[in-house]
């Protein structure tokens, strides 16, 4: 367990020295150093809402709802920039103009057969728009982000109904390994509370439909945490009995994948290498470490390649680190993100126990291994 641990302590080390002083982790990279420096500085606001990063991770193509979304997004700007209440309204009857006056574009990438369902969240979109407008004339913060959630959450709705199918072919090579052909709702029971994550198999079918897989071999229950990092990682998923890793009752040995990580600008994962190693340290994942309870899969030091049933909780708050500066990004495979229960991260310490794990939703796209 120490090579597979270690990265922990080294990289948490990166990260304080990246947050300190740009220029001090412009020495530590070397000799590519100002090149690395240029990629790695701000680009604006890093997305932190784990929602709003799974709609834009979704393989769609609808500029008129990535607006809609922009405008919404902005609202969380606005907020913590003092409460700006005018531009807030701005951006609702921003919103509202899209879905009053553009519905033929909103709708264009759904399907015929789910039309109906998208016009009704539609619907629903404009009427929490005018509850949103309501609360924001009485400048109730609270009542603003609760609202804002409330949108986000059916503008999801409406971009999973613009999916069509799953968007490219896994390799042949990683046949003999499960995928998930899509995302999967995943409820875990622990000692401290319920956590609920969605599982991204569009971005990482091979990292995902791993983990589906461990789940409904129940290698997930009754085991314990075996780190807890205040303010970055909890690690767990280190089986029972001697092993690192899962070994398969199958061929008798560990199951091990590759790593696993599609950025922006290629149509499918870079499998097997990290993102320096292929000259892709400038581009951004398409499932970045940006939300607190980012969800993401372990491996040893030594091997991208090693990683096989330990994964880890990203805890590290997005506004602590400057975006485009985590070293975390494109040297481990996210394949999801905790979208309910993130109180209960907080509160989990080493030696605590995951009691049960069960996919709720999505365990359709799960595909099982080519026979041999």
């Amino acid at each position: 367990m120490k090579e597979l641990k270690r990265w922990l302590k080294t990289g948490l080390v990166a990260i304080v020295l990246m947050v300190l002083s740009v220029s001090l982790s412009a020495a530590w990279w070397g000799g590519d150093r100002d090149k690395l420096r240029e990629s790695r500085m701000p680009q604006g606001n890093p997305i932190s809402n784990p929602q709003l990063l799974l709609e834009y991770a979704l393989p769609i193509d609808n500029p008129s709802v990535r607006k809609l979304q922009g405008y919404i997004e902005d609202i969380a700007t606005q907020l913590r920039a003092n409460r700006r209440w005018n531009a807030i309204q701005s951006d609702i009857k921003s919103a509202r103009f899209l879905i009053n006056y553009k519905e033929e574009e909103l709708l264009a990438s759904v399907p015929e057969e789910r039309q109906a369902k998208a016009k009704d969240i539609l619907a629903d979109i404009g009427q929490n728009l005018d509850t949103l407008d309501e609360i924001v004339e009485a400048q109730d913060k609270s009542g603003t982000w609760s609202q804002r959630a409330a949108i986000i959450d059916r503008i999801g709705a409406l971009e999973n109904l613009m999916v069509a199918g799953f968007p490219y072919e896994v390799p042949q090579e990683y046949a003999n390994l499960p995928q998930l052909k899509g995302r999967a709702t995943v409820e875990m029971e622990t000692e401290r509370g319920s956590l609920k994550m969605v599982v991204d198999g569009y971005n990482a079918p091979v990292t995902a439909g791993n983990f589906v897989d461990l789940i409904q071999r129940g290698v997930y229950d009754d085991i314990k945490f075996t780190r807890a990092e205040e303010s970055y990682v909890l690690q767990t998923g280190d089986p029972k009995g001697p092993e690192d890793g899962f070994v398969d009752p199958e061929t008798g040995e560990e199951r091990t994948i590759p790593l696993e990580i599609r950025v922006r600008s290629e149509n499918e994962p870079v499998y097997g290498f990290t993102l320096d190693e292929v000259g892709l340290y400038r581009e951004e994942p398409v499932l970045p470490f940006s939300a607190y309870g980012t969800l993401a899969m372990a491996h040893p030091d030594y091997d991208v390649n090693g990683g096989s049933s330990q994964f880890f909780f990203f805890l590290f708050e997005p506004e602590l680190t400057p975006a485009g500066l985590n070293l975390l990004d494109g040297r481990y495979a996210v394949f999801g993100y905790v979208v309910e229960g993130k109180e209960v991260l907080r509160n989990i310490t080493k030696g605590d126990r995951i009691i049960s794990t069960k996919v709720v939703e999505g365990l359709e796209n799960l595909v099982a291994p080519a026979a041999a």
